[in-house]
């Protein structure tokens, strides 16, 4: 089996995560891509090695200069995150297809790097006040990150039309079902839709 790739990316607060775990649990065949990142846990929900690999900038710059990451970035300052080159080949190795939920940058340049191989998938919200509200309600946000995070938003979408598609998360039903089709299409029949089409 040829492994391939599944690349969720999105804004924050667009529901990517939501139906990346919903995949994951109905899926046999896909394996996570846990990626790396520098900044703080937040609450003690997540774990090392589970929800990420938490570096300290110095342990995520040694990798960078050992060109062990197939993408990184400095999402805030001193915020990196990365997905390393041995993560995705830990999930060949287990037989499954490689399944990601990246920001929108590490999305296109996993896309770039995989080409045919993945499928780039952008999850977007119906309206910026729906995000507001989702973001508004992870009860993590200040004003200011609030205000910061919107502005990216705006800049994040100017990529979606790069996505191999684009999926409107209104109904999360819904996008359950047309998330797990294109999947299917595109491990079943390599059917990929035509390029920035939104479903």
């Amino acid at each position: 089996m040829e492994g391939k790739l599944i690349i969720f990316s999105a804004p924050s607060g667009s529901g990517k995560t939501t139906i990346v775990r919903h995949l994951l649990n109905t899926n046999d065949n896909l394996g996570f891509s846990i990626s790396a990142c520098t900044r703080d846990r937040r609450g003690r929900a997540e774990q090392n090695g589970k929800d990420y690999y938490f570096l300290t900038p110095d342990e995520f710059k040694e990798k960078i200069d050992n060109d062990e990451f197939v993408e990184w970035e400095e999402v805030y300052v001193g915020a990196f995150y990365g997905t390393l080159k041995s993560e995705i080949e830990r999930v060949w190795a287990s037989g499954k297809h490689v399944l990601f939920d990246v920001d929108v940058q590490g999305g296109l340049k996993l896309k770039k790097y995989y080409g045919d191989r993945a499928l780039a998938v952008f999850v977007k919200v119906p309206d910026e006040e729906t995000l507001r509200q989702r973001l508004i309600g992870r009860n993590t946000e200040t004003e200011d990150s609030l205000s910061k995070r919107l502005f990216k938003v705006h800049f994040e979408m100017s990529f979606q039309n790069q996505f191999d598609v684009i999926l409107v998360n209104d109904e999360l039903e819904d996008s359950y079902q047309k998330s797990q089709k294109l999947i299917d299409d595109f491990l079943q029949k390599n059917v990929v839709p035509a390029k920035g089409a939104e479903i």
